[in-house]
């Protein structure tokens, strides 16, 4: 039987084993490299606090990217706006302290 190919990435100095067909690990290792950078990113705000939350929050980010980059595709559009990325991380950090908020009363 075949033993699927794995993969060791590194996001915020922990390890994760990661399934993925050998020809897609160079992807791979890219994208996770992209993840750590944007979870360290919002780690270093302070702002949010745990792993999870900066987990979700990365999500939305790179969500919000790839939502922002499919509709300009084609268009010659620029990438994503900075101002309504920035007014997005805003809306989830308020967001987030609220949430906080309630768990610590």
């Amino acid at each position: 039987m075949n033993q699927p190919h794995t993969v060791t990435v590194k996001i915020l100095d922990k390890d994760y084993q990661v399934a993925c067909p050998e020809e897609q690990e160079s992807e791979l290792v890219v994208s996770a490299k992209y993840l750590d950078k944007q979870m360290r990113s919002i780690r270093e705000t302070g702002k949010v606090i745990g792993l999870e939350r900066i987990a979700v929050m990365a999500a939305l980010n790179i969500s919000y990217e790839l939502l922002q980059a499919s509709e300009h595709s084609g268009t010659g559009d620029p990438a994503p706006n900075s101002g309504a990325m920035e007014g997005l991380n805003r809306k989830l950090d308020d967001a987030l302290y609220q949430l906080r908020q309630l768990e610590i009363g």
